[in-house]
């Protein structure tokens, strides 16, 4: 059992993905400072955000809720990766990287969901 948010592997992988996604935005044209940039961002701010929130309000159904939120903000983070790809603001390898980490990001956090959801089972 985690002790802290920090702890859990599907944070770490949030962690990590931040990182790069961080590095691949300051590639992006002056003309998205407004626009792309921050809200893939905050998007991805969001995916560790709502673990850790979720974490902390010892409650299973709203870990598993903020869970669910972190993982509907990879999708759209995924969403913006094509946007800056259509735009050419990425190549497809760098594309296809962070694309595939996004999708092993959200089978984590699918995993810590699952992991949640038995650890209220096998406590009530």
């Amino acid at each position: 059992m985690s002790k802290t948010f920090e702890d859990i592997k599907a944070w770490q992988l949030c962690r990590k993905f931040r990182k790069e996604i961080y590095s691949i935005t300051r590639k992006f044209p002056q003309n998205e400072k407004f626009i792309l940039t921050p809200q893939i961002l905050r998007a991805t701010i969001s995916i560790s955000s709502n673990i850790a929130e979720g974490f902390g309000r010892y409650s299973y159904q709203e870990n598993i809720q903020f869970c669910r939120i972190a993982r509907g903000s990879v999708n759209e983070v995924l969403d913006q990766l094509y946007v800056a790809l259509d735009e050419r603001y990425i190549i497809k390898d760098e594309f296809d990287k962070l694309y595939k980490e996004g999708r092993e990001l959200e089978r984590s956090i699918n995993g810590y969901i699952s992991f949640i959801k038995n650890q209220k089972v096998s406590y009530s």
